[in-house]
């Protein structure tokens, strides 16, 4: 069995003890963006999975939008990430 040479690790292990790996990343011509997808890939930039921009463009996300991911998480958590809870968490 012959495994694909990658720049950078396959797996990390996040703060929580659980294992992201490169598999659980979304498909990279995902299009419909739910919460889930949005926090995997938040975590595996934050865990030093990927590469922010590598990110970026596997993803073809822009910067500003990929921030929002980030800050929506950080100041309250992955349900900030969720459509229908925009207005909820957004700032006045």
């Amino acid at each position: 069995m012959y495994l694909k040479r990658v720049k950078g690790p396959r797996a990390v292990t996040l703060p929580d003890g659980s294992v992201l790996s490169l598999a659980d990343l979304p498909p990279p011509e995902t299009r419909r963006w739910v919460a889930s997808r949005k926090a995997v890939v938040v975590r595996a930039v934050a865990a030093g999975l990927l590469a922010r921009d590598e990110a970026l463009a596997r993803y073809a996300l822009s910067e500003e939008e990929f921030d929002t991911w980030c800050s929506a998480v950080n100041t309250h958590g992955i349900d900030a990430l969720k459509v229908t809870s925009l207005q909820k968490y957004r700032q006045p």
